[in-house]
Formats: structure tokens, C-alpha cells, sequence
């Protein structure tokens, strides 16, 4: 009796496998079925729409690790990646300037290319102690410049100008929070990033990931990109 009801089980598999594979094949091959969490690699790098028009870094003065202003104006002509982190974060800020230094290798030598470090945490933050930082982490590159300022500009920069949330919380380990995203700007200064599957702008790059099991982690993906928008 078991065997007449396995075989019957068997039956209705190869059945309904016949009905939907097909189907499902179809929409495979017309693209119907998309991985979410996919980005498109082959497509022109996307702008960032605000009130329908396309968005461009704000305008900014700080003083950088050797005591130098830099402002926005300073990295025209420069593909270059933002990140906010502080010198004291005991958390994401060490992976993700591990990962801003693959960047740095990769395209540091280069003068149409830079990095903006901006700290949160100015008040400790100063140009002396951002020079050792850089030095800890070796840098080489004069195009990477870890940069400080008055804390509410700072900050109206971080959640207003890119939208990037920082703020003071004494209860986090560090006594700050924020996210650790990159921002990518082209050469003209206006914000620039892949599409997804959807052809939605992913806007930032995940900074704090070393390995994503769900394909490209968010530096790689830059290292791909900013060699894109070098090429413009």
C-alpha cells in the first residue's frame, strides 16, 4: 500500500513540475524574476534626484591633518569618496578605513582622485590629532584629507548635506552614532552611484562590510565605480 502511495506522490511532482517549469523558465528569461539586493554594474552610474534636479555636494570649509582649509572647490576635477567617522570610535570607523585604504591603494597615486574624512567628533578631533591618525594608518596619498571644523557644521553637513546620520549619544559606545556609508562624487561635484535591479540609485556604499556572501560588498563596488567615473 506504501508503495502504491509513493509512486502516486512521484506522479503528481513530475506533473507540477511539468506545468511550471516552463513558466518559470519564461519569466528567467524575461527578466521578470530579480534579485533585490542585486546592483548593475554595467549601467552609467546614476545622478542623485533632490526636488528634481540632480544633486551636488554642499559647499564646505575645514581645516585638514597638516592645518590647511579645504573646501568642496578643492576636489573639483576629483572623483572622490566621503565617509563621517571619529578617531576615537571604538567600532565601525577602524573597518571602515580599512576598506577606504583599498581605495587609497588602488587609485591614491592618482591627481584626479580623493578622499574626504570628515570627523564628528571635532572638539577632540584636531588637526594634530587627525595627522597621527593618518600616520597610524599609513597613508601616503596627499589626496586624502581627514578634515575638521565647528561641530554644527559638521554635522548640518552629515544629516542635511548628504543625508548621512551622525549625532552625539552618550549612551553608545564612543559617545557618538552615525552610519557608515561612503558617498560617491564625480568630478563636476554632484553625487553619483549604481542602480539596483529596479533602477533605483543605491545613493551610499556600505563602507563597513568586508565579505557580503550576496555578491559585491559595498567597496568593492566603489573600486569598480570610481574607476568608471575617472573615465568620464
Amino acid at each position: 500500500m506504501k508503495r502504491y502511495h509513493s509512486l502516486g506522490l512521484v506522479v503528481v511532482i513530475v506533473i507540477f513540475a511539468a506545468i511550471t517549469f516552463p513558466t518559470l523558465l519564461n519569466r528567467i528569461q524575461d527578466g521578470e524574476i530579480r534579485e533585490s539586493n542585486r546592483t548593475s554594474a554595467a549601467e552609467p552610474l546614476s545622478y542623485i534626484i533632490l526636488n528634481k534636479e540632480a544633486r551636488k555636494v554642499p559647499d564646505f570649509l575645514m581645516r585638514n591633518q597638516d592645518s590647511l582649509y579645504i573646501s568642496n572647490e578643492d576636489f573639483l576635477g576629483k572623483v572622490y569618496v566621503v565617509e563621517f567617522f571619529f578617531t576615537r570610535c571604538p567600532s565601525i570607523c577602524p573597518v571602515m578605513n580599512k576598506n577606504m585604504k583599498r581605495l587609497d591603494a588602488a587609485f591614491g597615486s592618482r591627481d584626479d582622485f580623493g578622499i574626504a574624512s570628515f570627523s564628528i567628533d571635532p572638539d577632540h578631533d584636531t588637526p594634530t590629532v587627525l595627522k597621527n591618525y593618518a600616520s597610524l594608518y599609513e597613508v601616503q596619498s596627499p589626496n586624502w584629507q581627514f578634515l575638521t571644523g565647528e561641530k554644527p557644521k559638521i554635522f548640518d553637513l552629515a544629516n542635511t548635506g548628504f543625508n548621512i546620520f551622525a549625532s552625539i549619544n552618550p549612551e553608545v559606545a564612543g559617545g557618538f552614532e552615525h552610519q557608515g556609508y561612503f558617498a560617491l562624487i564625480d568630478k563636476k561635484g554632484f553625487l553619483r552611484s549604481r542602480i539596483d535591479d529596479f533602477g533605483n540609485p543605491i545613493v551610499y556604499y556600505l563602507g563597513i562590510e568586508e565579505e557580503s556572501p550576496m555578491g559585491l560588498s559595498g567597496t568593492e563596488m566603489l573600486l569598480e565605480d570610481v574607476e568608471k567615473l575617472l573615465k568620464e
